[in-house]
């Protein structure tokens, strides 16, 4: 009786420990990875949010999908490199809405430029601007031509209503059960109800697809993306780099009455080249023939010689 209690109970535990492992299996391949459709509250709080955003888009596409993230997020660079363009193909907009970390304990998560090239983003919604950034390495992005967030009142405000506006929308999404991974990702479902996911994963994809019609969809053909470290990686045939913004030239100040005009040097082209003269030829010596003793002469006082 006590060996039958005895595997009795080790044949529990057993089967105890072998269903919370296949859940935990479960969870972590599936579950996590599973969107969330937000209820009514929810979706009216958080469309509000999305609302007030400034998001950049391409313009392309109907139905709207909402890419939360910061640039250097590896996963945020492979969904709008994969994914993006066959959301697109089946007619979506990606709404990209970007902002800087903030610090942590003190460290910095994000640097001037990224800070500045935020700020005009949040302003301008400039849509080539961004190309150009997502294409330019991040060592290599110098933010040419945007003023500075940092000292400038009105461009550090866009770049902390980027994190407010992550910090509120997180809030939101984790109180509704959504994992919170980046990037985050919200569109409308076949109902028309709001959906969000956490998309570290590529497995997440599919309930997007599935949604969005895009699972037929051609994959692009793309390659990996360089890292960001490697300036000559960034360089190769396979994934050129966007120039920075045309610059105006700097205006220069009018000239005061009655002085001349400025005369601009001509340009380097256009000026002609001097031809470079050759050396001169050496000449061999002429001989040199001896000459003769001198001869006297007599004058009328003296003899010379």
């Amino acid at each position: 009786m006590r060996r039958f209690f005895f595997w009795s109970v080790l044949s529990a535990l057993v089967g105890v420990v072998l269903a919370g492992v296949g859940f935990g299996a479960y969870w972590a391949l599936h579950v996590r990875f599973q969107p969330v459709t937000l209820d009514r509250e929810a979706d009216e709080t958080v469309q509000g949010l999305l609302d007030e955003a400034s998001w950049v888009s391409d313009g392309a596409g109907e139905r709207p999908v909402y890419v939360v993230g910061w640039r250097d997020s590896a996963a945020m660079e492979t969904f709008m490199r994969q994914e993006a363009p066959r959301l697109r193909i089946a007619g979506a907009e990606t709404r990209l809405i970007l902002f800087a970390r903030p610090d942590q304990d003190g460290a910095p998560r994000s640097t001037a430029t990224e800070r500045a090239t935020i700020a005009e983003l949040w302003l301008s919604r400039d849509w080539t601007l961004y190309r150009r950034w997502a294409e330019t390495p991040s060592r290599s992005w110098t933010a040419a031509g945007l003023p500075r967030a940092d000292h400038d009142l009105s461009r550090a405000a866009m770049v902390e209503a980027g994190r407010r506006f992550d910090a509120d929308l997180t809030g939101q999404l984790r109180a509704a059960g959504v994992v919170i991974r980046y990037p985050l990702i919200l569109w409308r479902d076949r109902n028309g109800r709001l959906t969000a996911c956490g998309c570290s994963d590529s497995g997440s994809w599919k309930r997007i697809e599935d949604d969005l019609g895009s699972a037929q969809a051609p994959k692009p053909d793309v390659r990996p993306a360089p890292k960001a470290e490697d300036p000559a990686a960034a360089a190769a045939p396979g994934r050129p780099s966007l120039a920075y913004p045309e610059l105006p030239p700097p205006a220069r100040p009018a000239p005061a009455t009655g002085a001349p005009a400025p005369v601009s040097p001509p340009s380097p082209a256009v000026q002609p080249r001097t031809p470079t003269a050759e050396p001169p030829r050496s000449r061999p010596p002429a001989p040199r023939t001896p000459r003769a003793a001198p001869l006297p002469r007599r004058d009328e006082d003296t003899t010379f010689f």
